[in-house]
């Protein structure tokens, strides 16, 4: 019995060094040098976005936001 307890108090420091170790998880603010409508050029963009065209962005942005409505998409 005294063995038992001994272990589930061990376990318990052992758990307890461990939560301590952890680094704290801050959020860091983004970094921004270019304009967001810039963008990369890469097989991952949308379709119909033109790099560098914030107009063209912003179209794209507007049609993902309807795409997500609800309201929209019931018949």
């Amino acid at each position: 019995m005294i063995r038992l307890i001994t272990l589930a108090v061990v376990t318990v420091a052992i758990m307890a060094q461990a939560g301590c170790g952890e680094k704290a998880q801050t959020a860091t603010e983004r970094k921004v040098d270019t304009k967001i409508w810039s963008g990369t050029d890469n097989a991952f963009a949308a379709s119909g976005w033109k790099t560098g065209d914030q107009a063209a962005w912003e179209e794209q942005m507007r049609n993902r936001a309807q795409a997500q409505n609800d309201y929209t998409r019931v018949k």
